[in-house]
């Protein structure tokens, strides 16, 4: 008897395996090809990709009207008809900074139950080089019977959604992907490539295609890092950091990184994830780790920044007013994945000051259950000692000098931590 081989493309019916950020958008591009199936462990999830809302605002309403073949379900079984199944699962991190694959091991258990001979499982979940095979595979194997690579295949294409960038979207972004044979290499680039106009990168396997990803952010918060590190010194030497970047900028090959905070899904996980295999091999991580720490460090430092201001103004700290703008990780998104905000409420709540948050993009009943804050919508006059400027949002971006002069005391300190306020009524900056 002939061993099953993967699909054809003719063949292929799509079940997405979480529906967040990175699966939606896969799903309905799929969806414009292929029979495809969205599955969500959360069922008002599932009830407003129903009802054409997408909460993450990355799909709009119209896109999910006039996607192709395309369904949602919280269902398990609902996913029987698939003969491929893309993993878009969070890959986070735990307190103690290591790797949390429970939602990965879930969703694995959750695709064991459907799995047939033949079928194919593509991870894009950032991990560490070796997870796929070494985390997911014996799950899939054990809960379902099948044998790896004679009765099922698996692969593995790195998601590249960077949120709230409606620029750089799901089919312009060129797709790193990799099978666990030949042929199921080729199936599933040819597969990406059916929805991705910038093209594929077929990597020669599937460890080098989980590297490929995890190094992207790495490399990014190790450039971040060193950015933050020189506006900590130029602080110091009473330097503005941002006018020495764009006369660095002047130069055809310097990097246009700036100084801030650290968040989110990826940039503040992803290094983690590559450090914990790293260890578990034998070696310690120097320039990774350290680059982590200084980044996480920022929020206490901003903190401790705005408090130097304000006592400076002879503004007693303790019981002091201050507004913090912005909560979520990036400008102009409502992702509050990791961000590294919280810091700075944390820290200025331990001077004794009270913080109240504003954030359009927030989703107060969200913020409430992840972090405990209460966003306020309306931003009384003439009420605050310090205005804290956090996320870039075009909102604030738009605040005018008699705006933000409007919402302080006649003595108070206004912070930007991204450079966007004018200038003339800013106290500090990063």
């Amino acid at each position: 008897m002939a061993q099953p081989a993967p699909p054809s493309l003719e063949t292929s019916s799509i079940g997405i395996i979480g529906l967040g950020y990175v699966g939606l958008p896969l799903a309905v591009a799929f969806s414009g090809r292929f029979p495809t199936t969205g599955f969500d462990l959360n069922q008002k999830r599932i009830t407003q990709l129903e009802e054409h809302l997408d909460t993450t605002q990355e799909v709009s309403s119209e896109e999910l009207q006039q996607a192709g073949e395309l369904s949602f379900t919280s269902r398990v079984a609902d996913l029987t008809a698939c003969n491929v199944y893309i993993v878009a699962v969070p890959t986070p991190i735990d307190d103690n900074k290591n790797p949390d694959l429970s939602p990965l091991i879930g969703a694995s258990q959750t695709v064991a139950q459907v799995l047939k001979p033949g079928d194919v499982v593509i991870y894009e979940s950032t991990v560490y080089p070796g997870a796929t095979e070494e985390v997911c595979i014996p799950i899939l194997e054990q809960e379902s019977g099948l044998v790896y690579n004679q009765d099922f295949f698996a692969g593995y294409s790195p998601e590249r959604i960077n949120p709230g960038d409606h620029e750089h979207r799901l089919p312009t972004i060129m797709k790193v992907t990799s099978g666990s044979t030949p042929q199921t290499a080729d199936f599933v680039d040819a597969l990406y490539g059916a929805i991705i106009t910038a093209g594929t990168f077929k990597a020669s396997s599937i460890p080098v295609a989980e590297a490929a990803k995890v190094i992207e952010n790495t490399q990014r918060d190790v450039n971040i890092a060193l950015i933050n590190e020189l506006a900590l010194i130029f602080n110091r030497l009473g330097i503005d950091t941002l006018e020495v970047l764009e006369a660095a900028g002047t130069k055809w090959n310097f990097l246009p990184f700036r100084p801030g905070l650290v968040g989110g899904h990826c940039i503040g996980v992803d290094p983690y994830y590559l450090t914990h295999k790293a260890q578990e091999v034998g070696y310690h991580p120097e320039m990774i780790l350290a680059g982590r720490r200084l980044n996480d460090h920022m929020g206490s430092y901003i903190a401790a920044e705005m408090v130097k201001l304000m006592l400076k103004k002879r503004i007693h700290v303790a019981d002091a007013r201050i507004l913090v703008l912005g909560l979520t990780f990036k400008e102009n998104c409502p992702d509050l994945r990791n961000t590294r905000v919280v810091d700075i409420i944390a820290e200025l709540e331990n001077y004794g000051a009270r913080v109240d948050v504003h954030d359009p993009w927030t989703d107060p009943e969200e913020a409430g259950q992840r972090y405990g804050i209460s966003m306020i919508e309306k931003l009384p006059q003439a009420h605050y000692d310090g205005v804290l400027l956090a996320v870039a949002h075009a909102q604030f971006a738009a605040m005018s000098a008699d705006r933000l002069r409007q919402l302080c005391k006649e003595r108070a300190v206004i912070y930007d931590v991204k450079h966007v306020l004018p200038r003339e009524v800013v106290d500090g900056s990063l």
